[in-house]
């Protein structure tokens, strides 16, 4: 594995421990501010503007140095945020410097694919992509819950500090082991002439409805649990880290696999996401079924993030396509908003907690439909040997 991989992984640890880690350090923080908990939930959408305004705004800037230039400014916005919000005297100032950290998010991601895809033979693409992303998946399991105890045991200005050192260790990583080569300053009218490819929209359209399976189900994860299952609210935790467990070898089987099959693997994934779902619907009152299903469900569902990270940069068919790659991150962020909307909807009309996993089983079918849809339109494109080329000239419509 090339050692600048583990930078990107170190990146994205940070990146999903500070995103996730304030939902467990509400009441902490609300004390030390003086704030009620439900104004300190509102930094969790604070964040999600700084992710989907950031996304493509900072990627275009950074189109026109190269990816480790912008990795490591984008991880200097990171490291600043971080600081800021741990030294924050107001409310006011921890929610400015929540959206400034956030503003990084998107674009590390959706850079960050692309410079890890450059660093392996195309063949391991997907798999280099994946090991990016389980920096993310191991926030959950070891950032998030250790960082809540240490907020809990000490202060959660310390976490958000030792996040920022996270950032300066990435940015070391960066420098020493991210090669200057591994990709130039591109163009930006090329990277914009990407999205008039109908592939594009195609594998965004997958993200968005595929993935909404997922939070269709996860954002409710805990009265299914307590209410379906009968799980007693102290055990809830230790299965969300099996479930985050499940969501890293998910993450790394999708590397690997992926590169393999593409998106008939996606295809045969949401098909059997489906299926996990349609049993959970019969098995949730079954407490030992119903985690059993719950980890499979997220081992599954995670495994297909990288293969359509990847999957989207190649359809763009220019030589950076950190743009697209970037909006990728957003069309995830659009698919948790659309799932859990999907599942507050059904819950709102009374049809209980099993609803949920209906709806999830529904929209991954759908989105199956879409990723054979884009393995038949993929097949008929150019070879990612004419990236190059197309660039020079720009993108052509599909």
């Amino acid at each position: 594995m090339p050692r600048a991989l583990l930078a990107l992984a170190v990146g994205a640890f940070g990146i999903g421990t500070t995103e996730f880690v304030v939902m467990g350090m509400l009441p902490q923080i609300a004390d030390g501010l003086g704030v009620s908990v439900s104004a300190v939930g509102m930094l969790i959408s604070a964040y999600a503007i700084g992710v989907v305004v950031g996304a493509p705004t900072l990627t275009a800037l950074g189109v026109r140095f190269s990816p480790r230039q912008t990795l490591v400014g984008l991880m200097v916005v990171f490291v600043v945020g971080n600081a800021l919000s741990a030294l924050a005297p107001t409310y006011e100032t921890l929610a400015a410097a929540r959206v400034l950290t956030a503003l990084a998010h998107g674009s590390f991601f959706g850079v960050g694919a692309v410079a890890a895809r450059r660093l392996v033979a195309p063949e391991r693409a997907t798999r280099a992509i994946s090991l990016m992303m389980v920096g993310l998946t191991l926030a959950n399991v070891i950032g998030v819950p250790l960082g809540t105890f240490v907020a809990q045991q000490a202060s959660w200005r310390l976490v958000l500090g030792a996040v920022a050192v996270i950032g300066l260790v990435t940015i070391a990583g960066l420098l020493a082991w991210m090669p200057g080569d591994v990709g130039e300053p591109g163009d930006l009218r090329a990277e914009l002439a990407a999205f008039r490819r109908g592939q594009v929209w195609l594998v965004l359209g997958l993200t968005m409805v595929g993935f909404a399976a997922l939070f269709a189900v996860y954002s409710y994860v805990s009265p299914i649990l307590t209410e379906l299952g009968g799980i007693p609210e102290a055990w809830v935790t230790p299965v969300l880290a099996l479930f985050g467990v499940g969501t890293t070898v998910g993450t790394l089987l999708g590397g690997r696999f992926g590169d393999r099959y593409g998106f008939s693997f996606v295809a045969v994934g949401l098909l059997g996401t489906a299926v996990v779902l349609v049993a959970l619907v019969f098995l949730a009152r079954t407490p030992v079924a119903a985690v059993a299903l719950l980890v499979l469900f997220g081992t599954i569902a995670f495994s297909l993030g990288p293969v359509v990270q990847n999957g989207v940069i190649e359809a763009a068919q220019v030589r950076g396509g950190s743009l697209v790659s970037a909006a990728n991150q957003g069309a995830f962020n659009v698919a948790n908003a659309l799932g859990a909307g999907l599942g507050a909807l059904v819950l709102t009309a009374g049809f209980g907690y099993t609803a949920p996993m209906w709806v999830g089983a529904v929209v991954a079918v759908v989105g199956a439909g879409i990723a054979v849809l884009a393995r038949s339109v993929g097949r008929r494109q150019p070879a990612p040997a004419n990236e190059a080329r197309l660039a020079e000239v720009g993108s052509t419509p599909a």
